[in-house]
């Protein structure tokens, strides 16, 4: 009796204590806090597993974001590639907003109307039999390696737990155990290890190593970005992805092409993969598949790969709920009836004819394709420094492997925009002299 009563008391003094803690944090999310709070909160409470530019960002339209402040800016990031419709597009959040008063989620242990609709739109817009639906990128990506698998084993007939996967030096696919098992980049993999077995990897854009690992008779796919994006934007040399879709016939291994930064326009076509008129094997999207909403990703598939995976066999609970779905077939819309791969493909080649006037003393090397682009500082300047400087004269951008800061606004960026973004960049490279 008596620990019971202590017990209740327990139970009363927790239940008392935490409808305190939930007024104060409702009162203070009431009070508007500055940038400096809310870096302060985010640095005390939050894992410190990103290392953000100082800006707190409340607000986004189009090519724009606004701190907290009021601050206006450029995006030039656009959540990599996630927003290339543009922040906030009305069409996606009209198409989100009404699933969400219908029907957000269902288990996938029963069907629902707007699933199937998705697919069949995706599946004809990019030429394949099936698509199996996921939440983030990095779930997609190893949905195509267990596709790539189960096919060895099924279709191929490589020997149990043998098959390999070739990947390219310098992609980067996620953080999860099996993506940082394909990287050679220590900041990724450094202290996570025992890795994935069977990942293999090679030098980006060297057929010859490619050649030479598909003989291999356990190797079933090689999974590769089109232009590597992480790494600093590498565009590969023209005829690459043709001679891979060649030797992956040849060698009856899948050729997967993770467009998931690469793919739904960024790039000045559909998929970067267009430029070579080459179909994978393997298909991975995600990122814009959601304009920036909601999380949205598939792998397309033919059936001969994707019906090798049977019923429980792979799944979430989330991937394919009916809210994802909406999101994704509004989202496609948007790129093809605006026209942002056309787009893209102007106003990237207006912004590298632009940035090549920059001067070659700080800027070395300007590259890209679309409006997936980078600039590559010398070893003089300080690249992080410059991406603050930046967003002190209005543009986000952010660095990557400490040279290179890569620039990609949303594609919906007109050319009046992208001559202003110009200036701020001249204005900011100019400042270092």
């Amino acid at each position: 009796m008596f620990s019971s009563s202590v017990a209740g008391v327990r139970l009363t003094l927790v239940a008392s204590k935490n409808k305190f803690l939930l007024s104060e944090i409702s009162k203070r999310a009431a009070h508007k806090l500055s940038t400096e709070d809310i870096i302060k909160r985010e640095e005390k409470y939050g894992a410190h597993n990103y290392h953000p530019i100082p800006a707190a960002i409340c607000k986004g339209e189009g090519v724009h974001v606004w701190d907290v402040e009021g601050k206006h800016y450029f995006d030039f990031l656009s959540a990599y590639s996630a927003v290339n419709q543009g922040h906030c597009h009305p069409k996606i959040v009209d198409a989100l907003v009404q699933q969400a008063k219908t029907l957000p989620l269902i288990s996938r242990a029963f069907y629902n109307d707007v699933l199937g609709e998705f697919e069949e739109l995706a599946c004809k817009m990019f030429g394949y039999d099936k698509m199996l639906a996921m939440n983030s990128g990095v779930e997609a990506a190893e949905t195509a390696c267990k596709l790539a698998r189960k096919w060895a084993y099924m279709v191929k007939k490589v020997p149990d737990n043998q098959a390999k996967i070739i990947f390219a030096d310098g992609n980067f696919w996620g953080r999860t155990l099996a993506a940082i098992s394909a990287s050679d980049d220590p900041e990724r993999y450094e202290g996570f290890g025992p890795f994935m077995p069977g990942f293999e990897r090679i030098p980006y854009n060297n057929i010859g190593a490619l050649e030479k690992a598909l003989q291999d008779p356990h190797v079933c796919a090689f999974m590769v970005e089109p232009i590597q994006g992480e790494a600093g934007i590498y565009v590969p040399d023209e005829g690459y992805l043709k001679k891979v879709r060649e030797l992956c016939t040849k060698n009856n291994v899948l050729f997967i092409a993770d467009e998931i930064q690469t793919g739904l326009c960024r790039t000045g076509k559909m998929l970067a993969c267009d430029y070579e008129n080459v179909r994978p094997d393997i298909l991975i999207l995600g990122k814009a598949l959601s304009g920036g909403l909601y999380p949205v990703s598939a792998a397309l598939a033919d059936d001969k790969i994707m019906l090798c995976i049977r019923p429980g066999e792979h799944g979430s609970t989330y991937g394919g709920n009916p809210l994802a779905a909406r999101v994704g077939i509004a989202s496609l819309n948007v790129l093809v009836e605006e026209k942002l791969a056309d787009n893209a493909a102007k106003m990237g080649e207006l912004l590298r004819s632009e940035l090549r006037k920059l001067p070659s003393d700080i800027i070395s090397t300007v590259r890209g394709k679309g409006l997936l682009n980078a600039i590559v500082v010398t070893s003089k300047f300080d690249a992080w420094d410059i991406c603050l400087r930046l967003k002190d004269n209005g543009l986000l951008a952010k660095p990557t492997h400490g040279d290179i800061i890569r620039l990609g606004p949303p594609l919906v960026i007109n050319k009046e925009q992208i001559l202003e973004c110009v200036e701020i960049i001249k204005k900011t490279i100019n400042s270092l002299k």
